[in-house]
């Protein structure tokens, strides 16, 4: 007598999930499903580990190797950061504001079943993963080993398993019975088609970045005049961009208002936390945060408010590297600026009062422009190029680019 194999509900990891093409689903699924479905690449590249590994897991091992990069990059260095960012998130520390992209998964082989819709027309199916499959993560997988890192000791981050069990469900696009080529094809085009967001522009979106609050602040309370009506001076600001152009209604962006804030706050020293982050243990000492968004506010308010004209125009006022330079001068007129230093906000306004904002090569160009081939001024010079020079021409007026950028004879 031969006996048959049973027939019935196939063994392995259900996952709830919606096609989104004939060979990809996405869906969610829990912590402790994810360290089952994908191994821990730390142990992946382990030799020891895979000396005495199963053969399954020597051969998802190898396979991997083919469509990721090695733990020794620089994603490598990111994965304690990322752990500590994932479990503030989970912990509530950030609010609202914290997101994790959806892991990328390649399944290998042939899964192990599909069911029919579970509601009809709605696209919803169970999924079944055998427990031999062959899942990697194609994209995400700095995330997938932070993960993998929290799960190994929550306690070290503050965490319990029954709490990773309650608050936390990964999202995930997997990828069914594709070839290797195809998924190395993936991991190239999510990794070298996308563009790099330039790292100052990043910083201008950090919301827990603290002179990114202060300029929102500063765009918020500040009201200016424009084409005859009133408005909060944020609507005129461009968070989007590094650069505006002609088209753009804005009059100034995001990371050149962070620039003069930066500066305001720290002086010279500011230009160095143009691309980075900047936190109240940061702050200058003998200072608190609450004190510096007042008087920083106030300052920086005021010298838009009384110049809104020249930004109106987008003059050169409106270029970063004037805008920090700017913001060095009007430090001095902070309480905690070095007393050798100080001066009042009315002596700021002297410094200023006869000032060529006109965008010409007669007044900026060698002090934070240069002109280009076509005759035409070219601002795009760094703020941490030229923030000093323009800070000192407008310091002091008798020094050859002070008198220049006044329209003087030198």
């Amino acid at each position: 007598m031969r006996l048959t194999m049973p027939s019935g509900v196939p063994e392995g990891i259900p996952l709830t999930v919606m096609p989104f093409r004939e060979d990809a689903v996405i869906g969610t699924m829990s912590l402790a499903t994810l360290v089952r479905l994908v191994p821990s690449p730390r142990q992946e590249e382990d030799p020891r580990a895979l000396k005495t590994a199963s053969g399954h897991d020597r051969r998802h091992a190898e396979l991997r190797a083919t469509v990721q990069r090695t733990l020794k990059s620089q994603k490598g260095r990111n994965i304690p950061d990322y752990a500590e960012y994932i479990a503030a998130g989970i912990l509530g520390k950030h609010g609202s504001a914290w997101s994790t992209p959806p892991i990328t998964l390649w399944h290998a082989s042939e899964i192990a079943a599909m069911s029919d819709e579970l509601i009809p027309s709605s696209g919803l199916r169970t999924l079944t993963v055998a427990p031999d499959a062959m899942v990697i993560a194609i994209d995400g997988e700095t995330q997938t080993t932070a993960w993998h890192d929290i799960y190994q000791d929550p306690e070290s981050f503050g965490l319990t398993y029954t709490e990773l069990g309650r608050r936390v469900r990964i999202p995930f696009e997997l990828y069914l019975g594709i070839s290797p080529a195809d998924a190395r094809q993936i991991f190239y085009d999510r990794n070298v088609k996308g563009v790099d967001v330039a790292k100052n522009l990043a910083m201008s979106m950090d919301q827990r970045d603290l002179a990114t609050r202060l300029s929102h602040i500063v765009g918020e309370k500040l009201e200016v005049e424009s084409g005859g009506q009133r408005m909060p001076f944020a609507r005129l600001v461009n968070a989007g961009k590094r650069q505006l152009t002609r088209t753009d209604k804005e009059v100034v962006t995001l990371s050149a208002l962070r620039a003069l804030i930066l500066t305001t706050v720290f002086g010279s020293k500011g230009v160095e936390y143009s691309a980075a982050n900047v936190h109240e243990g940061d702050l200058p000492s003998h200072t608190d945060a609450d004190e510096v968004e007042t008087v920083v506010v106030r300052l920086v308010s005021r010298l838009i408010g009384d110049r809104f004209p020249d930004f109106a125009r987008r003059s050169a006022i409106t270029a970063p590297a004037v805008m920090a330079g700017l913001g060095i001068l009007l430090h001095r007129a902070t309480p905690w600026c070095a007393p050798v230093d100080a001066m009042s906000y009315e002596t700021v306004e002297r410094l200023l009062a006869d000032v060529r904002w006109e965008r010409e090569p007669a007044y900026w160009d060698g002090v934070c422009a240069s002109v280009g081939s076509t005759g035409r001024l070219n601002f795009s010079g760094g703020v941490k190029d030229s923030a000093g020079r323009v800070a000192g021409a407008l310091l002091d007026p008798h020094s050859e680019p002070g008198r220049k950028i006044r329209g003087a004879r030198i």
